[in-house]
């Protein structure tokens, strides 16, 4: 059994013996590492919680990376009081050095009794492994207390380090009739404020966001997050197979926009790259890039949680691929008829059993309009 197994059987087993008030906890260090939603990619979301004779004597939480680990900044506070505490993570402590040193050996060093651990680290790097210190350092360590909720809150970042690839949400607004469009192109706005601001909050949490050559074109987006509280703006990615762009598009910034093409046009690569974009050449695939390999591409940029906000056939592209984890769906509550532009260009079915199933995962009013969260079964 390897050591990832034999924490995963640690973890179903655990599960009976966590008390009401390690879930009390336990609900703390989550809604601790909540506040590390737009900030800490390309790592984890985590909280900490320390507690000694039924008191916090210590909490934290991974701000954005670089700065110290959730459990360093609860000891911080805790100080001396952290000998002989309990210590509440909503996942496994890195046991290696990566932009900062392990905190297995903190913990050690502060001479914590009990750590107890919502979810084992994916990465590789870990996966068990920090576990495994603290219980040869005589430290009692229990795992799998409320994990479902801590994989949701990382799932882009447990999608990367288990598929080599991003998370990948589709967000679409559509009239009730599921058009996205009139047929001359026109959006804006079809659905209303409260949506629109709501969507923003999905771009704040991804650490991408990718459209196609036609939505620049027809639209010419920022694809930037406004609303929203933010210390960073997600990576604009474009998918371009004939390098059509113009370098005047204003989803430009001059931060490293990737734009994947399979036109290897040196004085069009040559323009892009002075405006600081990165075009990225892919072998030709019947006339387009190969979106599978984007993906992984993808994951080499550390992205966790990729946002797709393009238009029908880029879409219907990745929902054939296999390659659409989530999609949400803002519908407002008006009608455009037939005439109007689809959220999906998917090619036609013979059987209904080939059809695209989904689970949804949240249905709730946001303004005026119904969003619907699913994921792809």
């Amino acid at each position: 059994m390897t050591q990832l197994k034999k924490y995963k059987a640690h973890a179903l087993k655990n599960k009976i013996m966590f008390s009401s008030d390690d879930h009390v906890y336990m609900s703390q260090a989550l809604q601790l590492a909540k506040k590390g939603l737009y900030s800490t990619s390309p790592n984890p979301r985590v909280g900490c919680v320390i507690v000694r004779d039924n008191k916090v004597v210590g909490s934290g939480w991974h701000t954005y990376a670089g700065q110290p680990h959730a459990e360093i900044n609860a000891l911080n506070q805790a100080k001396g009081m952290a000998q002989g505490a309990t210590v509440y993570l909503t996942m496994e402590p890195c046991a290696h050095y990566g932009r900062t040193p392990p905190c297995v050996k903190t913990l050690v060093l502060a001479k914590v009794t009990k750590v107890i651990i919502a979810m084992l680290d994916p990465n590789p790097l870990v996966a068990g492994k920090g576990v495994s210190f603290l219980e040869q350092s005589k430290i009692n360590v229990l795992v799998g207390l409320m994990e479902e909720k801590a994989k949701d809150l990382n799932i882009g970042f447990v999608c990367r380090m288990t598929n080599n690839r991003p998370w990948v949400r589709m967000k679409i607004a559509a009239s009730l009739d599921g058009r996205t469009a009139l047929n001359n192109g026109v959006s804006q706005w079809i659905t209303g404020e409260a949506a629109r601001h709501d969507s923003h909050r999905f771009r704040a949490r991804s650490c991408g966001i990718l459209t196609g050559i036609n939505t620049v074109l027809a639209d010419d987006p920022k694809l930037s997050v406004r609303y929203i509280e933010t210390i960073r703006q997600p990576l604009r990615i474009i998918v371009d197979n004939r390098l059509e762009i113009p370098v005047t598009a204003r989803i430009f910034r001059g931060e490293n926009e990737l734009i994947f093409t399979i036109n290897d046009d040196k004085k069009k690569i040559a323009n892009l790259k002075k405006i600081g974009a990165h075009p990225i050449i892919l072998p030709d695939i019947e006339g387009r890039v190969e979106l599978a390999r984007v993906f992984h591409i993808l994951a080499n940029y550390e992205i966790n949680e990729l946002l797709v906000e393009a238009g029908s056939k880029l879409n219907g592209a990745l929902i054939k691929a296999g390659l659409i984890d989530e999609l949400i769906i803002y519908f407002a509550p008006n009608l455009i008829g037939s005439s109007g532009l689809g959220m999906l260009k998917l090619p036609e079915l013979s059987n209904l059993s080939e059809k695209n199933s989904l689970k949804i995962q949240d249905l709730r009013m946001v303004g005026e309009d119904i969003r619907i969260m699913a994921r792809v079964v």
